[in-house]
């Protein structure tokens, strides 16, 4: 790891342009509902193992929607303590978000926690950068609150591009077409094995509830339901 929640700004055609030039040909799996993302392939959409329901996200570190979302899904995985799963898709007209994503794999190779705090950061300072010299500035103050001297070559040998890149690939071969696109999904539910959340402001709280609901055990829902009788 239907709905998609588009590209802020003047961006937003373009945004729509290039994720369309970008898309991998497939047989469509699900239909989506009025103006959702068409999924194209499933196999993202899952939660991991051990987890009845997750948040899966496809973002762009320099996306201002991206941004505008991210405090919504901050609060709904810290919330319902679920899963939050983070794929990168790339907006070929950024200047700097490609570079930002590999610093942010840097930093998951330090910790998964210290990777998920550079990206809220970004995000929560993206007015800021407004260039790559500017991410770079921010790079070194962010990693020097944490003790951390950044490399002067953070991916020698190009694993971690590769690694952005391949989940870059993923994205399009799931179907997105825009930053950032948002699922509910669960395992083994009852209901939809995922639902693409249009307005998270909105409708992310319900729709986790109501996953969690679909993915409740029958015995534990039929424990629960035999001890409000008594």
């Amino acid at each position: 790891m239907l709905h998609r929640i588009v590209c802020h700004s003047r961006f937003a055609l373009l945004c729509f342009a290039a994720g369309l030039l970008a898309a991998v040909p497939a047989a469509a799996q699900f239909a989506a509902p009025p103006g959702g993302t068409q999924v194209l392939d499933s196999a993202a959409l899952k939660p991991p193992a051990g987890a009845r329901v997750a948040i899966v996200e496809f973002d762009d570190l320099q996306c201002p929607a991206c941004a505008s979302a991210n405090p919504v899904l901050m609060k709904a995985a810290a919330q319902y303590h679920i899963p939050w799963i983070r794929h990168d898709f790339l907006i070929p007209y950024h200047t700097w978000s490609l570079t930002a994503a590999i610093t942010a794999r840097y930093f998951d190779t330090r910790s998964a926690t210290l990777g998920d705090e550079y990206r809220n950061q970004v995000f929560a300072n993206q007015t800021y950068i407004y260039n790559p010299m500017m991410l770079r500035q921010f790079n070194e103050n962010f990693a020097r609150s944490h003790g951390i001297t950044l490399p002067s070559e953070m991916d020698p040998q190009g694993k971690l591009a590769a690694a952005v890149q391949a989940d870059n690939a993923l994205s399009k071969q799931t179907g997105i077409h825009h930053t950032p696109t948002i699922f509910v999904v669960a395992a083994h539910s009852k209901g939809a094995p995922f639902i693409e959340v249009m307005h998270p402001e909105q409708d992310i709280d319900q729709i986790i509830e109501q996953a969690l609901v679909d993915t409740t055990p029958a015995q534990s829902a039929k424990s629960t339901k035999a001890a409000g009788k008594k």
